[in-house]
């Protein structure tokens, strides 16, 4: 697909390529590796004519050359040295310059994909680096939909963080500081060197018939013990619960907020959250400038705003009186009967 794509704009001028020469283009760079069957190979070959087909009606009629396909690019960075390819740039009537690069992936780009994509950055680095022009447009263009997922370029301060990460990378890797993170495509090819999967292939010791009390149990056995303990805590923390709640219950029905055992009592309270409504926080705060500090009504936010010494008396009192109850919840309270201590 790429290089069908690559080859529609690598003509000397215009007009474009016909679609049948685009269509011989996929047919010539076509290979037969990799797929379960003749059956699995031919569908996927005419899905391809099909997004190719898609592709040409949407940039065969105002088709323009681009100014570089597949450049390649070295840029330094305080001695570290990058090298990569470009799929695709075009010069803008505005005179900056459009990053395209095209992708095969399952999902459309989200907007925080493309805001947080480092190799978008780095590829504006490298066009300004090279042609000494601005870099208007970054674009992710998904092949399977033929759509182009675009976004701003970066400004200086992405570009400075694009900077430190490289350093720190290159850091690490001189140091040989590997840290394994775990994600849905583990494990890989290696999991003999990986910390999460490492122990299934350590070759097991023969154990004696007796195993010793922790400390010094096999990790398999604690592995499995851990694992009982854990669902016998679940078992009583449900049994809590619902003792917890029978007590609740009692208290609410005979309008206790204290129940006695022998030993033991236990205070009840039905506690309240407060909080507070957008539209009326922001009546308040918005005219005093003061909206901004508490991003649109986060509830501490808004509550460390009336402990802030420099927040004005007469703002604080108009909050408090915007105080609404938003949910309650029951409490209890353990302690020795004739006790201070809970």
């Amino acid at each position: 697909m790429h290089s069908a794509v690559e080859r529609f704009f690598r003509v000397r001028m215009p007009p474009a390529p016909s679609l049948e020469e685009l269509l011989q283009f996929y047919e010539q760079g076509w290979l037969s590796q990799g797929y379960e069957s003749p059956e699995d190979e031919a569908r996927y070959k005419e899905y391809g004519k099909e997004i190719l087909k898609r592709f040409w009606e949407i940039h065969a009629p105002d088709f323009r050359l681009p100014i570089a396909l597949e450049r390649s690019f070295y840029i330094d960075i305080e001695g570290i040295k990058l090298r990569g390819f470009i799929d695709r740039v075009d010069k803008l009537d505005s005179g900056g310059l459009s990053i395209i690069d095209y992708k095969t992936s399952q999902e459309l780009f989200t907007t925080d994909y493309l805001e947080n994509d480092l190799q978008l950055t780095i590829y504006q680095m490298a066009a300004e680096q090279t042609w000494n022009l601005p870099v208007e447009k970054l674009t992710l263009y998904h092949l399977r939909s033929n759509t182009a997922c675009t976004c701003l370029p970066r400004g200086k301060e992405r570009i400075d963080q694009a900077r430190q990460l490289v350093l720190d990378v290159a850091e690490n890797i001189n140091r040989g500081n590997f840290p394994a993170t775990e994600h849905e495509f583990c494990p890989c090819d290696f999991p003999e060197h990986c910390p999460y999967y490492r122990h299934l292939h350590i070759k097991t010791e023969e154990q004696p018939d007796r195993q010793e009390p922790l400390p010094g149990i096999a990790a398999a056995d604690a592995v499995e013990k851990y694992a009982e303990v854990q669902s016998q805590i679940k078992e009583l923390e449900a049994q809590l619960e619902d003792i917890k709640q029978s007590i609740i219950d009692y208290s609410q029905s005979e309008g206790l907020n204290r129940v006695y055992g022998s030993k033991n009592e236990i205070t009840y309270k039905l506690m309240e959250r407060t909080g507070f409504s957008g539209d009326e926080v922001k009546a308040v705060l918005e005219p005093e400038g003061l909206w901004e500090k508490v991003l649109g009504l986060d509830q501490s936010l808004v509550k460390k705003l009336m402990a802030d010494k420099a927040t004005p008396a007469e703002i604080k009192k108009k909050l408090e009186t915007l105080k609404r109850i938003t949910s309650s919840y029951p409490q209890l309270r353990l302690r020795k009967t004739g006790s201070e201590e809970e």
